[in-house]
């Protein structure tokens, strides 16, 4: 079987048996399709995917790490090396349920990264960002909304930007989002979150369906649904960068700060890691130990207070 037949065959299985999101699909099929081009240009067309061997992916590696550069990045870091890797072993997973004889996923082995450094916000940072928003119309209520809403919730911007106004009850203090590979979970809404959060809708005079829209651009047409009303992640990005910098944050941030923020929050506050795994959807709990800087601080106090060397 050609690299291209068995790439095209794992995304249909990818979106039609594994329900996995067309984002996830595409993204499956950037990475494998640069890979299957890297080939072609290497190795010649049609190339079988049962020769793929342990020195071709080291070749392809050595490209990646010292060959390739983005046309608007430049070179690619360990970590974004590492994504290419992650979909050839996928691919390779599949294919061998297929009973073809493929390479190992096991032998494709991924480059050792450097410790994620996670930026969240303090509680004083915190207050600054809210406080730099002006409430005098309804964009500065949406975006506190905006800002509240991540920082009760710690929801993905991407999960933040589909959600829908009919998800939303006057008083509820929960409701569920679909996150990534389509699973669901319950997130909940601090007090603060609520209340601007039904400040925004109550001033809301329009039928669209996203909960949060835009309020520039093109106007409202045939052509134009309201799918094209709804705010982008790209917007919510520039709209938290206006804030940080207003509120005099020095270190750049995005909405994922105000995720990481959450989770260093509830941390902080003596919430167990499990708990904190699901608030924050992450399928692995080894996924949500980068905030061991709190875990740490906490084991720190621990020994401090129990450790008979102390006392």
């Amino acid at each position: 079987m050609s690299v291209k037949e068995a790439i095209l065959r794992f995304l249909e299985y990818c979106e039609l048996d594994r329900n996995l999101s067309l984002k996830t699909v595409r993204m499956y099929g950037y990475y494998l399709n640069f890979f299957a081009d890297w080939i072609k240009a290497n190795y010649g067309d049609n190339f079988p995917v049962e020769k793929i061997d342990e020195n071709l992916i080291r070749n392809f590696r050595l490209f990646l790490s010292h060959r390739y550069k983005n046309p608007f990045k430049g070179e690619l870091k360990r970590q974004t090396q590492n994504y290419f890797l992650v979909a050839i072993r996928s691919l390779f997973r599949y294919l061998l349920k297929q009973n073809l004889k493929v390479l190992a996923p096991e032998l494709i082995e991924l480059g050792k990264t450097e410790e994620r450094v996670i930026k969240f916000l303090t509680s004083e940072e915190l207050q600054r960002l809210f406080e730099a928003v002006e409430e005098k119309n309804i964009i500065g209520i949406r975006d506190r909304a905006i800002l509240e809403l991540l920082f009760s919730t710690g929801l993905r911007v991407s999960e933040l930007v589909a959600l829908n106004r009919e998800q939303f009850y006057s008083n509820a203090d929960e409701f569920s989002v679909k996150g990534k590979g389509g699973k669901t979970r319950v997130v909940f809404l601090s007090e603060r979150a609520k209340k601007y959060l039904k400040k925004y809708l109550d001033q809301r005079n329009d039928a669209f369906q996203p909960l949060f829209i835009r309020y520039s651009g093109p106007k409202e047409s045939k052509e134009l649904t309201e799918e094209k009303f709804r705010l982008t992640a790209r917007s919510v990005e520039r709209m938290i960068d206006k804030y940080r910098k207003k509120a005099g944050i020095a270190k750049r941030i995005g909405p994922h700060a105000l995720r990481h923020s959450f989770a260093t929050d509830l941390l902080s506050g003596g919430a167990d890691l499990r708990s904190v795994q699901e608030l924050l959807g992450h399928k692995n709990v080894a996924t949500t130990q980068i905030y061991t800087h709190i875990t740490d601080a906490r084991l720190k106090e621990v020994h401090k207070k129990f450790h008979s060397g102390n006392r």
